[in-house]
């Protein structure tokens, strides 16, 4: 079995490589450089790829940041310090972004013949951006069918029905080294603990009665 995979360097995207590895999978992952203020994740995405040995691609899309407004994550915006809210949601969301990733992943899967694309949104954040919902993978789902006619690629989004907690459960059962990825939106040496994916980060360790390595 062989996938592509988006591979952020984030704690989902990391233990899904973990489970498809496991799984049987050869992975191929695409990291992508959206000008994203939190540059340290794709250093994080290059590091797990080479410690695992799989296929690592980065794609620059930076050009695009100037097209896609005022995000936090850009830098058009201040990162909010709390937990998600909706508020927090706009000021965190990128438009489009995961339709944008998921359209060169699958331009990738099937120029090179990879029957299935990956990508780890999941329950929590379902709830705040559209783009991870069930309803966006089932809609997007045949439409990347039908756009890869020659070698149809299939979608898949095998942690949008389960908690950030139960990926994390997941992850230390498949010994997924978290110390290596990273998550928090201001992308400075130390996780800042106060953005909401921070926050979300640190809580789902703490459901699972374990600390987050990187703020050990």
């Amino acid at each position: 079995m062989r996938g592509v995979l988006i591979l952020s360097g984030g704690v989902d995207s990391t233990t899904l490589l973990y489970k498809m590895l496991h799984d049987g999978y050869e992975v191929d992952a695409l990291t992508f450089n959206y000008a994203q203020r939190h540059k340290k994740e794709i250093d994080c995405a290059k590091a797990i790829a080479e410690r695992l040995h799989i296929t690592h691609g980065i794609v620059d899309l930076s050009s695009l940041a100037s097209l896609l407004g005022d995000s936090a994550l850009l830098g058009g915006k201040e990162v909010p310090s709390c937990h998600y809210t909706q508020e927090a949601a706009k000021k965190t969301v990128v438009p489009n972004r995961n339709m944008i990733m998921l359209s060169v992943a699958a331009g990738y899967a099937e120029a090179h013949e990879i029957p299935e694309v990956f990508y780890a949104a999941h329950k929590n954040d379902s709830t705040i951006y559209p783009d991870c919902r069930p309803e966006f993978v089932q809609a997007l789902r045949p439409a990347i069918r039908l756009a890869t006619a020659w070698h149809p690629v299939e979608l898949q989004a095998p942690f949008v029905d389960i908690s950030k907690a139960e990926i994390v459960r997941m992850g230390i059962a498949l010994k997924v080294p978290y110390e290596l990825t990273w998550s928090c939106y201001r992308g400075e040496e130390k996780p800042c603990r106060t953005c909401p994916t921070c926050v979300e980060r640190e809580e789902a360790f703490a459901v699972n009665g374990r600390r987050d390595p990187l703020v050990e």
